[in-house]
């Protein structure tokens, strides 16, 4: 049986033990480096004792300047690199002095250091110990930078999904409103079956907008199935005025879109077209691919009637004012950025027509 795979955790990913591996590596390589150039050099096998005993102090008195670098992280820049510089320079004298040490005890045999002697690598030494604290901060200021950006994107995509959740509630309201006013209307006039069907439909429309998150998409064969149902509690209100067509390429049913988001065009269509004029008017709301190739198709919906289009008895809102159109806008604007096309405006033979072009997305 397969074993399942287990998604690679990032190196740095535990911090603390991302330095104890960079540590014993690193100085690990200092020592063979260190020995294999001095066997290199003619200084014999035993120059192997004094580098070993300069590698231990190396790896100690860096495990003390990271502790003290830890502190000196979260202060102001001034304190953390004087401090740090201080640090460094102290830690080099006492690696000098020790390394000069192992040098004339297991080296040098017969002679001591003197004075100043005992700093004689000094230079070396604060060159090796600076490139470590250079290092060291470097790791730490860039783990720094990358958890303030994950942060910064997170609260980004919570922002939006925020606003996405918000643009999508505003739906609701109007349409609840309008249906349970006509389901109070039919049970006031007695019609209780004609109330009862109202609410059944309506108990079915509003489960779909449960089941679906309000920041998710759908399918656009489920979104035209959400409209008819939609209409079908609108067709209870205005009966025969209200006449939809559906011309729904077969290519383009698979296509998602942000739920929910034709749903306000034709309820706009229904209150400036249908209600105005006596006899109604025909809803259509067709779908077809633009392009060759799916992966640079391109989906085009449009919402059009054939109501009294721009008036200024029944004015349409075709910018900033209302909800539903705005609401639209900013939607697509969430979901697909400059990556999409809206427009709203009045047809020349009479009616309105919005058109929407989003990117042919099945995923």
């Amino acid at each position: 049986m397969a074993t399942p795979s287990v998604p690679a955790r990032p190196f740095f990913g535990d911090k603390n033990r991302a330095f104890w591996i960079l540590q014993s590596v690193g100085w690990a390589g200092y020592f063979v480096l260190r020995s294999l150039g001095g066997i290199a050099n003619s200084m014999g096998f035993l120059f192997i004792v004094p580098t070993a005993l300069t590698t231990a102090t190396g790896y100690s008195l860096t495990l003390l300047m990271s502790a003290m670098y830890r502190k000196l992280f979260k202060m102001s820049p001034a304190i953390t690199w004087s401090c740090s510089i201080i640090v460094t320079v102290l830690a080099s004298a006492t690696f000098s002095t020790i390394e000069t040490w192992a040098q004339f005890t297991f080296y040098r045999q017969g002679a001591a250091p003197e004075g100043i002697q005992y700093f004689s690598a000094i230079l070396l030494d604060f060159a090796l110990l600076a490139a470590w604290s250079a290092l060291y901060y470097g790791i730490n200021f860039y783990l720094l930078a990358e958890e303030q950006a994950d942060r910064m994107q997170a609260l980004e995509v919570q922002a939006a999904s925020a606003q996405l959740a918000m643009l999508r509630y505003q739906i609701n309201p109007h349409f609840l409103f309008n249906t349970l006013n006509s389901i109070s209307t039919l049970v006031l006039l007695k019609q209780t079956d004609r109330a009862n069907a109202m609410l059944s439909r309506l108990s079915s429309f509003l489960r779909y907008t449960l089941v679906n998150e309000p920041t998710g998409s759908v399918t656009l064969a489920q979104e035209v199935e959400t409209l008819k149902l939609y209409l079908d509690i609108e067709k209870m209100r205005f009966e025969e005025r209200l006449r939809t067509i559906f011309e729904i390429d077969p290519r383009v049913s698979t296509a998602r879109l942000p739920s929910l988001l034709l749903q306000p065009l034709v309820e706009n269509a229904i209150k400036y077209a249908v209600t105005p004029k006596e006899d109604g008017a025909d809803i259509a709301v067709e779908a077809r691919l633009l392009g060759g190739g799916y992966e640079a198709a391109r989906v085009v919906i449009t919402v059009s009637d054939t109501g009294p289009g721009l008036n200024d008895a029944v004015p349409r809102p075709t910018s900033s004012t209302g909800v539903g159109l705005p609401n639209i806008r900013d939607r697509l604007a969430q979901a697909y950025g400059a990556d999409q096309r809206f427009d709203a405006q009045a047809r020349a033979e009479g009616g309105f027509v919005v058109t929407i072009e989003i990117p042919f997305q099945t995923e």
